[in-house]
């Protein structure tokens, strides 16, 4: 019997990145590195079970063992070889007190969750594949394809499995129909027409500077962008499920305009955050049931000065919080949520246009708050003018803009496959199974500036 101990999830995830086990090590070390590329489709006790035979029936034969690693820690991505277990008389494997198919099982283990057994062709080059009748079976994921046949059998499936997955990922591709004034109205992104994506907005067209500061404006935007120097990483990207972070801060270096998050679990460097590879104590099966969907995820591209563009690599959409699609869409910051469609590439974030609403939110918190300070003793300059508390309190909010209100404009909040808002169930993207926060190093830099000539009022809490 393979001895069952208690690893920590950080641990395991680690070895599987730096150190990859081969055929060599303890059954429990390559048990563990594989349960963490399964795709969920099975209860984790029904899938350690299956691993755990299948790891002592290879235990033995070195080379495939080693096969059946390679194919699983790099998904396929090198060729290996047949990795074969004994046939039964029925040609059904036991796991658990469950029968199947050996190869459906390992299929649905560590590619496709929702697999049915007839749903199965081997590739040209399997020498044992199960349709062959050999008196050894393949059970190596990757030797195999996934058809759907016109005379599937889908006698497995019952009525209540076939609700759930409608109700769980139909609503969500279908259109919005909130009001135009509904607050966080679903705004929708569908991929660009060929011929190659194009900003659909020109920001300096929309985005006048305020009166009588337009090249004081400008000026002040190229003296700090040609002064401060470029910060070692673009942005920082943090993972959470619901309100919980999971993981560590994921940097991204300015060496790498371009990063991928996806839902794997093979990182080849600094240009991918894979989030398959993260474990979560707290995880619910409706958490993991999304994150079998977020697949190749996103991409972000870093662009010219700091502007930054996505692209959805995903079948599923991502949902969006960009103030810059927000003004570019006509809507007050924050007041909407973007859903992004499979294919889309868009850009989310204009560095110019964040650094101009950096200076203007500032210089309007610091003048109301003098306003403020005047009205309260009666101070106010010009004609008609009142003092007493009533004016102070009209213009507590927007002197009451914190730093933590401008920081909202350094960041990009985006969660995989589910929405939130009037449209959907779930009213915040805390309330998402797992989504991400992007915070942009060159705008926190410039905020950094624009804070220290013109200090403002004390932080508010960032919801």
């Amino acid at each position: 019997m393979i001895e069952h101990q208690v690893i920590d999830c950080r641990t395991v995830s680690k070895m599987s990145i730096t150190n990859t086990p081969t055929s060599n090590d303890a059954c429990l070390s390559i048990v563990h590195s594989l349960m963490c590329h399964r795709q969920g489709g099975e209860s984790e006790t029904f899938a350690k079970r299956a691993i755990e035979s299948l790891v002592k029936k290879l235990k033995e034969k070195k080379d495939e063992l080693d096969s059946l690693i390679t194919a699983i820690t790099t998904n396929g991505a090198h060729p290996s070889k047949c990795v074969t277990i004994q046939r039964t008389l029925d040609g059904r494997l036991q796991v658990a007190g469950r029968k199947g198919f050996p190869h459906v099982i390992y299929a649905t283990l560590w590619r496709w969750p929702d697999l049915h057994k007839n749903e199965l062709k081997h590739v040209k080059y399997c020498q044992f594949a199960f349709d062959l009748k050999a008196d050894n079976v393949c059970v190596n994921p990757y030797h195999y394809e996934r058809v759907v046949s016109p005379g599937i059998d889908l006698s497995g499936l019952t009525l209540s499995s076939t609700l759930m997955v409608k109700d769980e990922y139909e609503f969500e591709n279908q259109p919005s129909h909130s009001g135009a004034d509904g607050h966080h109205q679903t705004i929708q992104h569908q991929p660009s027409r060929p011929g190659g994506p194009q900003e659909l907005f020109s920001s300096s067209a929309l985005l006048p500077p305020p009166e009588g500061s337009s090249s004081a404006s400008t000026s002040a935007f190229s003296s700090l962008a040609a002064g401060a120097s470029t910060p070692d990483y673009w942005c920082s990207i943090a993972y959470f499920e619901m309100d919980v972070q999971v993981g560590e801060t994921f940097k991204v270096p300015a060496s790498c305009p371009t990063v991928t998050v996806d839902g794997y679990v093979d990182p080849s460097g600094g240009d991918r955050f894979c989030l398959g590879q993260l474990c979560n104590v707290h995880r619910t099966e409706a958490i993991e049931r999304a994150r079998l969907h977020i697949g190749k995820g996103v991409q972000l591209e870093c662009k010219g000065e700091g502007d930054v563009w996505v692209r959805c690599l995903s079948d599923h959409a991502v949902f969006v919080q960009s103030y810059y699609l927000d003004r570019e869409a006509g809507r007050a910051p924050g007041d909407a949520v973007h859903k992004i469609y499979p294919s889309a590439y868009i850009k989310v974030f204009d560095l110019r246009q964040c650094h101009r609403q950096m200076q203007q939110q500032a210089a309007t918190s610091q003048a109301a708050a003098a306003a403020q300070a005047a009205a309260v003793t009666g101070n106010i300059p010009g004609p008609g003018s009142v003092g007493g508390i009533a004016p102070a309190i009209s213009m507590s909010a927007a002197a009451g803009i914190g730093v933590d209100d401008l920081r909202r404009l350094c960041i990009l909040r985006m969660s995989f496959v589910k929405g939130w808002g009037p449209d959907y169930p779930r009213q915040s993207i805390k309330e998402t199974p797992c989504w991400i926060e992007i915070h942009l190093h060159r705008a926190l830099q410039l905020l950094d500036e624009v804070l220290h000539t013109m200090p403002i009022a004390d932080p508010q809490p960032l919801d």
